[in-house]
């Protein structure tokens, strides 16, 4: 019995080095070195530190991939990947320095790998960061036909003196919000159980309320923030990524124990996604900011002197409640 025969392709899986690696290829810059292919990447970090603190972080794009995979969208799929996990970083005050994936499939289709790592590549190249190799395994007993999961690890670098951890936050502080542009990738299990049970068109607006299709509005971009964030890291005390978990169960991460954070609901638009999603599902308000981030994508702690022009004003730093962020007004 041949390889081919239990579903694995080696001839397709050199084709795929040989096609991806022109995308990883104009990501690179003098810090990389070596050639793409090999069994590892090498990254020189240099001299661009004093003391330099490794950060790393890794994630997936979840079940937004399935939506993704049915609507021809990959693209945006290897694009989120990369800026969700160089928000994640960033909430460190690292820049990132080198990315790598993990894609596992049913069997290798080339086109749809090329588009995947087309997106990451897009992706590294916008934030100055190196997509310096990784995995594409080959598992058709582990995935069903046509399907796939999209992982990656990013690295970044922060001066260690310059490392932001929550910890100087105290009452009284302002609470700034970046603006999200969706879902970015989390709650898609619920948010594609309530489109299917609904039967809603994916093509079509419903109500007239998105102002585009459904399916775009589902497969809306996860952004990056450093270009936001980055010229105001000296005056940030504590970044959150509002991911999986909502703003509750992402802020707290960030927050001394003797502090709570109150937002003001209304002081940044929402969405009208989760609007639609709420009313069709039935979905109660505490289960959806459980589930979404409803709005905004990061939020982030300074002193009450600083003046912010790339964020809104969201909230406050109080004194220790039960729950550790309230919402005046919802």
């Amino acid at each position: 019995m041949m390889y081919a025969a239990a579903g694995v392709d080696i001839t397709a899986a050199e084709e795929n080095v040989r096609r991806i690696g022109r995308h990883a290829r104009s990501t690179h810059g003098p810090a990389v070195l070596g050639e793409f292919g090999a069994f590892a990447g090498l990254f020189h970090l240099g001299r661009r530190l004093r003391d330099p603190v490794l950060v790393a972080s890794t994630d997936g794009v979840g079940t937004k991939a399935l939506l993704g995979a049915e609507l021809g969208r990959l693209d945006v799929l290897g694009r989120d990947l990369v800026n969700l996990s160089v928000n994640d970083v960033l909430t460190t005050g690292a820049r990132p320095l080198f990315f790598v994936d993990y894609v596992g499939v049913h069997a290798l289709e080339h086109d749809v790998l090329e588009a995947l790592v087309g997106g990451m590549a897009a992706a590294c190249r916008e934030v100055g960061c190196a997509l310096l190799g990784g995995e594409t395994a080959q598992l058709p007993d582990l995935y069903p036909e046509r399907h796939f999961d999209l992982v990656g690890t990013v690295v970044g670098a922060v001066e260690r003196d310059q490392v932001i951890d929550g910890s100087g936050v105290q009452v009284g502080d302002r609470v700034w919000g970046l603006p999200s542009t969706g879902l970015h990738t989390n709650g898609y299990s619920l948010a594609r159980r309530i489109v299917a049970e609904a039967r809603l068109d994916l093509a079509s607006d419903p109500g007239g309320r998105l102002g585009q299709p459904l399916a775009d509005a589902l497969l809306a971009p996860h952004p990056a923030y450093l270009g936001a964030l980055e010229p105001l890291l000296p005056a940030i005390k504590a970044i959150a990524h509002v991911t999986g978990g909502g703003l509750p169960g992402n802020l707290p991460r960030v927050l001394p124990e003797a502090v709570s954070v109150e937002l003001d609901w209304g002081a940044w638009p929402v969405p009208p996604i989760f609007e639609l999603l709420r009313e069709v599902g039935g979905v109660p308000f505490d289960e959806m900011r459980r589930v979404f981030n409803l709005g905004l994508g990061a939020v982030f702690v300074t002193s009450p002197d600083v003046a912010v022009h790339s964020g809104l004003e969201v909230g406050r730093v109080v004194p220790r409640q039960a729950e550790r962020v309230l919402f005046r007004g919802a």
